[in-house]
Order: structure tokens, then sequence, then C-alpha cells
């Protein structure tokens, strides 16, 4: 084993680590950031922007929409794996395990959303970007904890890890429930109907991929024409999908999952990066991060973020409601707290939700998002660094 490792690149090393989406995403937000404030902003904003000559879909006429409403929806399907996997035999099956994730999940999205309409309770026009920090970007997470070093206590990774999936899951549903255009009940109850054959698959006992993949493109097309957002239907399809173990211990979502997260985290979310991390800074000054969007949503990340999930974790202790993550001091689950206010990927995807009539304010956002994003993901970092292990 030791020989192997020795035999393979650096490069190699890297990209096999679980840290490695997160890696590619930051590179990718970097290169976004630097596009928009380089000479070529303007050709990269068309290419994003422009209105294709030809598409397969009319809904989807730019690559930005090609992006965002679409691969995104790969996204969300594997999160809906992801979810399925942990409830049934991961860190969520067990009803004792997942208490305290799912408590400091529900508080690291309550709070900051209040610490956000707080610093806007005065702009109405504003308050539709409450969600917008309440979301844990898991690849950037994982990536800074990867920076950290191997200090860190396994159990902080897999809480860390707990309390994303259940964020993820909260996000979907806000996404859902607050952030849906005009309901066209045609295309909802076609959709209805795709689901329905994708449960009896199930039922059936079906165990091939295929069928689950074209039934999932299809309701992905009826949700995307039903007026609820089009990625929804990745968390649905993936739901549905059969996790039942065979003989050799393999099941549909085994396999699709095994088989999208490498996509996922190297093309799907740099992408997603790519497309949406880019915000001109040009012109900008101290005034403009000060405006109360932006620093509604930097103050919800970095300081609703840990304010909520820490509290909620001494309080659950404190009360003999849960036990914290094993072999953890205080400071390491401070660092914690504040490695969940990195909101990035989804907190990017919702602002565009938030704000669709209104380009500038969604530009506006991306500044709190990276602000609030990086300043949770250096002061986390430091924190876990300086943490001193439990005997």
């Amino acid at each position: 084993m030791a020989e192997n490792q020795k035999s393979r690149s650096g490069m190699e090393i890297i990209l096999a680590s679980e840290a490695a989406p997160g890696l590619v995403l930051m590179a990718c937000a970097a290169i976004a950031l630097g596009l928009a404030n380089s000479p070529l902003s303007h050709e990269w904003h068309e290419l994003l922007h422009h209105v294709l000559p030809w598409t397969p879909i009319a809904k989807l006429n730019t690559i930005h929409l090609w992006i965002n409403d679409a691969l995104m929806a790969v996204f969300f399907f594997v999160v809906g794996l992801e979810i399925k996997r942990e409830v049934i035999t991961g860190a969520l099956a067990n009803p004792q395990r997942r208490r305290l994730p799912v408590i400091a999940a529900i508080a690291g999205m309550a709070v900051p959303a209040l610490v956000y309409l707080t610093v806007t309770y005065d702009r109405p026009d504003l308050h539709a970007g409450w969600a917008i920090p309440a979301a844990t970007d898991i690849a950037f997470a994982m990536g800074v904890l990867a920076l950290v070093g191997k200090r860190i206590p396994p159990s902080v990774r897999l809480f860390l890890l707990t309390v994303a999936i259940v964020d993820d899951l909260g996000a979907v549903a806000v996404i859902a429930l607050f952030y849906t255009a005009k309901i066209s009940l045609s295309w909802l109850g076609w959709a209805a109907v795709v689901l329905m054959a994708m449960i009896a698959l199930n039922r059936s006992g079906v165990r091939r991929t295929w069928p689950f993949i074209v039934l999932a493109v299809v309701l992905w097309f009826a949700v995307l024409h039903s007026g609820i957002h089009a990625t929804v239907a990745g968390v649905l399809a993936a739901l549905t999908v059969p996790m039942a173990l065979n003989a050799e211990h393999d099941s549909p979502l085994l396999r699709l999952e095994h088989a999208l997260v490498a996509p996922n985290g190297f093309i799907v979310v740099p992408l997603f990066g790519l497309a949406n991390a880019g915000v001109s800074l040009i012109g900008a000054d101290g005034g403009s991060a000060l405006a109360p969007l932006p620093l509604g949503i930097a103050a919800g990340l970095f300081i609703g973020k840990q304010v909520g999930v820490l509290m909620a974790l001494l309080v659950s202790e404190k009360l003999g409601i849960a036990s914290r993550p094993a072999g953890t001091s205080l400071m390491h689950l401070w660092g914690m707290a504040v490695l969940c206010g990195i909101g990035f990927t989804m907190s990017l995807f919702i602002a565009g939700l938030a704000f669709p009539e209104h380009p500038d304010l969604a530009e506006e956002a991306k500044i709190g998002i990276l602000a609030g994003s990086v300043l949770s993901a250096a002061m986390g970092a430091l924190l876990l660094r300086i943490a001193k292990p439990v005997p």
C-alpha cells in the first residue's frame, strides 16, 4: 500500500482525495472572480447570457440557464442519493446519532435567516433573500478541512458532513416552498404521474438503473415547466431509487451515486462556480460591501451560522438532549460551527432564485456570499488548527 502511494503522482493523490472537489471549486471561484474583473468581463458575460441561436428546450435559451436549471439538477440528484443513503444506512439512520446534527442544522438555518432579516428589516424589497445565508457548502467545507490537516478528530468531519446533508434537505424544501413561480397544474400533474411511475418501479423490484435515469429526465422536464424549480426534481427522483442491497451488497442507488460523484464534483459544481461566482469589484468601495444586502448575507453566514450551530450544540449537551461528537473540545465545536458558514454553491443558487428580475441585486448578493464564505473558511480553519486534541 505504501509503495502504491509512493508511485502515485502528487496530482493523482490530490484528485483521489475527498477534498479534491472543494479545491477545484475554490479554483473555479477564483477564476470566475478574475474573469469578472478583467478586460474579458464583457465577453465572459455575453458567453454565459447571450441567447443561443438554437436550443432543444425553449426555456433554456442561454448557457447560464443550462448550467443552473439542467446541470444543477444532477447536483441535486446526487444530494438526494446521499440523503437517502444516510437516512437508511448512514449517520442519519440512528435516531440518537441524528438528533444533534438535525438540531444543529435547523438552528444553523434559522439564526442566519434572522440575522439577515434584522439587517435588512427596513428594506422589504430585500426580504426575499432571507434563505441565502441558510445553507452550507459541503464540498468547500471539506476542502478547508483537508487543508487544516489530520489533527482533527474524525468525528468533526462526520458531524460537519451530516449537518450539511440535513442542511441541503432543508434548502431543497425552502426552494420548493418559497422560491416557486406561478404553478402550471397540468405540468405538475404530469410530474406527479412520472414520480408515481418511479415509485412503482421501486416497489416492483426493478434493479436496473437505466429506467430510473430515463424517468428522472422526464420528471425534470415536467417540473421545469411546472413552475417549481427544476432542480427539485433531482432530489425527488433520487428518493425513488432502490437502496436495498443484493447478495453482492450492491444496489441501484449505490451504483448511481458511485458513477455520479466524480462528474458532479469535478464538472457540475465547478461549472456552476465558474458561471455564478464572478462579480465585478471594479469601482466598488467599502460602502458597496456594507450595503444592506451583502452585509446581511455576510453577517448571516459568518455570525448567524456559528452562533446558531454552536448554541444548538452547547444547549443540547447542557440539557442532556444529545452528546457532543467524540473527542472534541470547545475549540473543535466552534471551528466546526464557523465552517458551516461557508455557503457558496447553495447560497449562490438561492440568490439567483430570490432576485430573478433584479440581476443587480443578485450581483450584490454575490459580494456578501463571497465575503461571508471566505471569512468563515479562514476563521474556521484557524480555530481547528489551534484546537488541542482531547486526551
